[in-house]
């Protein structure tokens, strides 16, 4: 098949959701039965009991911007002065044309049709002291994103697909994830996919499994996440078992860097260095941004690795999961 130049470095496809982040102290994740650290699904009704508590830190010291896991990696491609898509589903309503807007003004390109008669998805971060985030997603819009929705010449226009795993767990956002890795493959693209959090790992473990093996040729995962999948202790056992169901893997070790697995390489990247950890929201997400940019433009994976670190350091040293300074320009001291 004759393959055009893509027209996008990265098309990402997640949960379309505004996130509201707030300081905490560990004894208001207590007093509202929070895991510290975790991501967890709750309706509207516990979603806007949380806010609530939340209120006067959230006008005080808080930050409410559009979001989500995969619109978060595409805006730092976006910093990066990378081409990149997004697909995901907001509702009819003011959260939702806000985050249309922020995503737009972001030189992205969002096409997806909203959805009448669902909110859209919000996600609640409380940030302790040590940079740790809880978060709490409800969904609303965002988990009726359906196969239809996958663009077909949008995929075949893009160099690398990249799967939000948080959008794993609606059925019909699995159907669309389906569609966009085999139209990937169709047109001689690579499909690459994100375990997003051990809840999400947990809950979906064997279909997730199954997917990876048949759908990804990229894997991206933090040591946590990567442990569950294989219900290990053992990190090498599970990277090298990684390391035989794609093509490449990278694993985010947070202070200790990462790992970069692809058939025999091994290759280990050190943490890029942060006067002070303010926030950890996003980290992940910036580092998928910095390695998949780099993939998509025939960088070694030394390079996409430092790429994804720098991107992860700039994030982490203030409030909110997307850059604050031009990751392009801090691409150039590399």
């Amino acid at each position: 098949m004759n393959r055009p130049a893509p027209l996008y470095d990265i098309t990402a496809i997640g949960n379309a959701i505004v996130d509201v982040l707030a300081p905490c102290d560990e004894a208001f994740l207590d007093r509202q039965g929070l895991v510290k650290g975790s991501m967890q699904l709750v309706t509207p009704e516990q979603s806007h009991a949380l806010y609530l508590a939340m209120a006067d830190q959230v006008k005080a010291h808080g930050v409410e911007a559009s979001g989500g896991s995969a619109g978060n990696t595409v805006a730092g491609i976006a910093s990066l002065e990378g081409r990149a898509a997004y697909v995901g589903k907001v509702g009819t309503d003011a959260l939702g044309e806000v985050f249309t807007n922020d995503i737009r003004r972001a030189g992205l390109h969002f096409d997806t049709a909203p959805l009448a008669g669902a909110p859209t998805g919000r996600c609640l971060i409380n940030v302790t002291p040590d940079g740790q985030r809880t978060m709490c997603t409800s969904l609303g819009a965002a988990s009726q994103l359906q196969a239809d929705d996958i663009n077909e010449a949008l995929i075949a226009a893009s160099s690398i697909v990249y799967l939000e795993g948080y959008l794993f767990d609606p059925a019909p956002a699995r159907a669309a994830f389906e569609r966009a890795a085999r139209l990937a493959h169709q047109y001689g693209r690579r499909c690459a996919i994100t375990l997003s959090d051990t809840f999400v790992v947990d809950r979906w473990r064997a279909p997730l499994m199954a997917f990876v093996e048949g759908g990804a040729d990229i894997v991206l995962a933090n040591e946590a996440e990567l442990l569950s999948l294989f219900q290990t202790d053992d990190f090498e056992s599970a990277c090298t078992a990684l390391a035989q169901r794609v093509e490449i893997a990278a694993v985010t070790r947070s202070e200790k860097g990462s790992l970069i697995v692809s058939g025999g390489q091994r290759i280990e990247v050190p943490a890029a260095p942060v006067a002070q950890v303010v926030d950890t929201t996003g980290a992940g997400d910036q580092y998928a941004a910095g390695f998949l940019l780099g993939l998509s433009r025939g960088e070694s994976l030394e390079r996409c690795g430092a790429l994804g670190a720098m991107a992860a350091a700039e994030v982490i040293a203030h409030w909110g999961p997307r850059p604050a300074t031009s990751l392009a320009r801090l691409a150039e001291r590399l």
